[in-house]
């Protein structure tokens, strides 16, 4: 998707809880499990950490709630309550009382996915001026086993929020924005859904969470899927997936693979090894950007890898003015996207 330039990231912000678990707690080593550590909330919800992320982003970006016209939050995992809408509370916690909340379930690649709609929103609707998008994923036991419970990645609790407005009148792709936000230049999205059996299985459908087994098992059904079709297939659609979502995403943003303003690709937080042997070899293929891993003392954050990455990147001051970095993400289904955001000069 094409933004011209006309969608400014106002704040973008990560809030993690400050516990870390290590890979000997659970007996194993940092290099098998692929991670340094994994962030865990001892006690608050997903939502909570929702509401204190988007707190944060408003603080940064000098908006108040009741300022927001559209909320989109985004998980991959259980919110606390079994049939309940948890945009709206953040909503109603954050005073955004004016707002449209809506709930986005795209599993892991759910932030992506409400990064771009907010975006489509605001491009489409000339009375909608400004939306937030947030995250948050809990992924404690007894229903989930984050270090185990899947292939390919562990996972770290946690919330992130991005504030998206238009590019101001009299502002262009190239001018900088007040405080020093992003232009969001494009998101592009591909999807294989011949693939959603990987998070299936054999199963029968079931009644109710969890009816089948006491804890979420997606190695289980992992597993299966591998065993009936093989690991290839997985794999080949994953490459041109991501050749596909790459070449999409630099061609909406006006953007050569080898343009030399293109500093970093942030990875989506997988294990490292399989960062290592995937993603990095044919990143290198497509572009001469320098891949960057957030994710080895956080986990895989559920729905939030992209918009956490955007965090990074102004957090940390990674791009200078005038340069571009690429934010992928990745979900079951599968779906994978790929944001492109510049630094005005």
């Amino acid at each position: 998707m094409k933004t011209n330039g006309e969608i400014t990231v106002a704040a973008a912000t990560t809030w993690l809880p400050e516990t870390r678990q290590t890979p000997d707690t659970v007996g194993t080593t940092a290099e098998d499990a692929g991670y340094e550590a994994l962030a865990v909330s001892d006690d608050l919800s997903a939502p909570q950490m929702a509401e204190l992320a988007a707190r944060a982003a408003l603080g940064r970006a000098g908006w108040e709630g009741d300022s927001v016209r559209l909320l989109l939050h985004a998980w991959s995992y259980y919110q606390g309550h079994d049939f309940w809408s948890p945009a709206h509370y953040l909503a109603d916690r954050l005073g955004a009382g004016s707002a449209l909340p809506v709930g986005i379930q795209q599993m892991c690649n759910g932030g992506a996915a409400a990064l771009q709609s907010a975006a489509a929103h605001l491009l489409a609707d000339p009375a909608l001026d400004r939306a937030l998008v947030t995250t948050a994923d809990r992924f404690c036991p007894p229903g989930f086993d984050r270090w185990s419970g899947d292939l390919g990645v562990a996972y770290g609790d946690g919330a992130t929020a991005v504030l998206l407005t238009r590019t101001g009148a009299g502002e262009t792709a190239d001018s900088a924005p007040a405080g020093g936000a992003l232009r969001l230049l494009s998101v592009a999205s591909v999807a294989a859904p011949e693939l959603e059996a990987m998070h299936r299985g054999h199963d029968a459908f079931a009644p109710a969470p969890r009816w089948l087994s006491g804890q979420v098992d997606a190695r289980r059904t992992k597993k299966a899927y591998l065993r009936a079709h093989g690991s290839d297939g997985y794999r080949d659609t994953e490459r041109r997936a991501l050749r596909t979502l790459v070449t999409s995403a630099l061609d909406d943003a006006g953007l050569a693979p080898d343009d030399p303003a293109l500093r970093l690709v942030v990875l989506p937080r997988l294990q490292g090894p399989l960062l290592a042997g995937e993603y990095v070899p044919l990143l290198a293929d497509l572009t001469r950007a320098e891949p960057v891993d957030f994710g080895r003392t956080t986990g895989h954050l559920g729905a939030g890898d992209l918009l956490a990455g955007i965090a990074d990147l102004t957090e940390q001051k990674l791009l200078a003015a005038g340069e571009s970095a690429l934010v992928l993400s990745t979900g079951a289904g599968f779906t994978w996207s790929c944001a492109v955001v510049r630094v005005p000069s």
